[in-house]
Formats: structure tokens, C-alpha cells, sequence
């Protein structure tokens, strides 16, 4: 079965471990471990019928509700099956462009969105031995930006997880002919409004944000973004793409998620120190760097090929970590984890600390 480009891939990771794919702990897909909400099963029992009906082509209340959510006119919202999608829409927007800048290491479907459609694309590649600062990242930038320059930035970085006020340099990015902000970890943040691009939206026609509902809500499966930019770019992505993108029963949960304010709150206050004491506890791991992040995820350094280890966890242990193969710039001595419950990440720092000392890893204790 062919390695796969994303995480959260229990059907091949389960065929590596001899396991059924429910019996594995997943921290390959940065998903909020606490999700889904708990009445959302119930919610699914009451609300299966909207399976019957096509879905309101417009979406309106669903883009009433995120509208809300963001202080702004709902014509400024473009619901999508999942961030994916409008990335796909966002790459045929590019396409007066001269290039594409992407931060390397770049998530692999923006590179797999941008060729499909034919828009070149160049990695700029980021410091990996220290934190990339804003001044680093102006200094990475400045010199590469043109009028006819398209820039497409995630903001937390993935898969490093490195966060940066933006806004402070949207006198340079604004000179790109297109931004698109990939926002869809920000959520993880309660002060995500002073980190995002949003108030730049109202000064220029060439920012697109986009967001991801599935990830901070644990409803992967679903498929639910949405796009925040000018009402005319987002007419023209509507009319690009297929009728009913968005399924029925994810635009009626859509709204009832952005509501779960008690479920908002647990998240941001478990994170911070659930991030930290997984940081801390891989870090007194021989042999792992664990890098900075601000993220709901962990990106880590071995001196040797995580290959090893990631088969061992699965097969001794059922647990599966993100290997970076399909980050160029990192390689097999890199991998990231998703931050989970106490118990889980407990559990993660004693199968690696097990595999790592009894050497079952092969390569990475050689």
C-alpha cells in the first residue's frame, strides 16, 4: 500500500501494524482530542434528514452563522468541502501570476493544487535550527515579491507550528498580486483575531483567508472550510466550481459547532499546557529536538530515519506518528505529532522512550 502524503491514514497505518484501524492511537492527524462535541452524536440521530434534500445552493444560513462568527457581511463567506477544496479554487486564481511563493517545508496539497492547475511555484525555505522570527520571515520575503508574485502562507506554520503577526507586514505582502492565508489551525488560539489577516481584507481585493471547521471540531470526515475575501473573487470560485459542494448535514452542523462556546473554552484552556509537557517530556528524549510551536502540534528531529520508529510504534505499540517524507526540506529524520490527552501523550512518551532504548528501531540507535 503507497505511503501516504497526509496523516491521519488509518487504513494503511493499520495494515503496517496487523491491527484494525479503530485500535490504533492517532497522533499523525491534528485533531482536537477533545472533539467531537459530546452532544453531537445525538445531534446526528435529530438532524439525519437533511440527507434527503439537496442543500441551499447559496448556503445561507450557514454563512450567516460564520459571518457572525467573523463580524463581517456574509457575502464576504464561500463555504467549502473542507480547507482542500478552496485551495484547489485558490490555485486557479493564481494563475495570473508569474509564481507562486510557498514556505518550505510547505504543506504538500499546496503544491499538489498549484500543479495540477499549471501555476509554477518555488519553496522558500525556512531556518530549521531556530525560530523563525518576523524579521526572518521579511528578510526571507522582501527580496522575492513582485507585483506579479502570488504568496500563499499558513499562519500557524505547518508542520512547524511557528505563529507571526502578519499584519505587521502587510505593507509588503499587499504588494503580491494574491495572498492566500491558510488560517486553519489559528482557531486553536482564543486570541485568533489578533493574529489573523482579517482586518487587512477591508483595505484590498487580493487577500483570501482561509479556514478549517473540521480540525478545532474533531469532524474530519465531514469536510467543512469556508473562504473569507471580497464577494467578487468569491462569486467567481462559486462559479467555478460544482453545485452542493458543501454536503447537507455539514452546512446544518456548521452553525451549531461556531456556537459550542463551553467546548471553544475547553479547548483553549486544555492546549498550552497539554503542548508543553509533551514538548518537554520528547525533549528529554536522546536524540529528539522538538521545535517551538504555538500550534496543536509538535515537530520533531531525530538523528537518525523516523522510519523505523514509526513501524515499531505501530506494530509494537498501535500508535502512529506522522512521518515528513512529503516535506521536501525535512526528510525521514523528522516527524510531527499531534498533541492529545494527558494520558495519550503519556502513552506516546513511553512507547517512543521503549522503542528508542530497547533498539528496536534499528537505524535510530545505531
Amino acid at each position: 500500500m503507497t505511503r501516504p502524503n497526509h496523516g491521519g491514514n488509518l487504513r494503511w497505518a493499520a495494515s503496517l501494524a496487523g491491527a484494525s484501524p479503530t485500535d490504533l492511537l492517532d497522533f499523525s492527524a491534528s485533531l482536537n482530542p477533545l472533539g467531537p462535541p459530546s452532544w453531537l452524536a445525538n445531534w446526528l440521530q435529530q438532524h439525519y434528514t437533511q440527507l434527503i434534500a439537496y442543500p441551499d445552493p447559496q448556503y445561507r444560513q450557514l454563512r450567516e452563522a460564520i459571518a457572525k462568527h467573523h463580524h463581517c457581511d456574509p457575502n464576504w463567506i464561500l463555504p467549502g468541502n473542507g480547507a482542500a477544496e478552496l485551495l484547489t479554487w485558490a490555485a486557479h486564481d493564481f494563475a495570473d501570476c508569474r509564481e507562486v511563493l510557498l514556505l518550505g517545508p510547505a504543506f504538500r496539497d499546496y503544491e499538489r493544487a498549484l500543479t495540477a492547475v499549471g501555476v509554477p511555484w518555488r519553496r522558500l525555505a525556512l531556518p530549521l535550527d531556530r525560530p523563525a522570527t518576523l524579521a526572518i520571515l521579511q528578510n526571507l520575503l522582501e527580496p522575492e515579491i513582485r507585483a506579479d508574485t502570488g504568496l500563499l502562507i499558513n499562519n500557524p506554520h505547518n508542520p512547524t507550528g511557528w505563529l507571526w503577526p502578519l499584519r505587521e507586514l502587510w505593507p509588503l505582502l499587499q504588494r503580491c498580486r494574491l495572498v492566500i492565508a491558510d488560517e486553519a489551525f489559528l482557531d486553536f488560539r482564543p486570541d485568533a483575531a489578533d493574529w489573523s489577516l482579517e482586518p487587512c481584507l477591508a483595505e484590498s481585493r487580493s487577500l483570501v483567508i482561509v479556514r478549517s471547521l473540521t480540525k478545532f471540531y474533531s469532524v474530519a470526515g465531514l469536510r467543512l472550510g469556508y473562504a473569507i475575501a471580497h464577494p467578487d473573487r468569491l462569486d467567481r470560485w462559486q462559479q467555478w466550481r460544482d453545485p452542493w459542494s458543501v454536503n447537507g448535514l455539514a452546512a446544518a452542523l456548521g452553525p451549531e459547532l461556531l456556537a459550542d462556546r463551553a467546548f471553544q473554552a475547553a479547548t483553549w484552556n486544555w492546549l498550552p499546557a497539554a503542548r508543553s509537557a509533551l514538548a518537554n517530556g520528547l525533549a528529554t528524549i536522546p536524540g529528539l529536538r522538538v521545535l517551538p510551536s504555538q500550534a496543536n502540534f509538535l515537530l520533531v528531529q531525530a538523528e537518525h530515519s523516523v522510519l523505523p520508529l514509526q513501524e515499531c510504534l505501530l506494530q509494537q505499540h498501535r500508535i502512529l506518528i506522522r512521518d515528513c517524507l512529503s516535506f521536501a526540506e525535512l526528510g525521514d529524520r523528522w516527524f510531527r505529532v499531534a498533541v492529545r490527552s494527558e494520558a495519550e501523550n503519556q502513552q506516546l512518551l513511553q512507547a517512543i522512550a521503549t522503542v528508542l532504548t530497547d533498539g528496536r528501531a534499528g537505524s535510530m540507535t545505531a
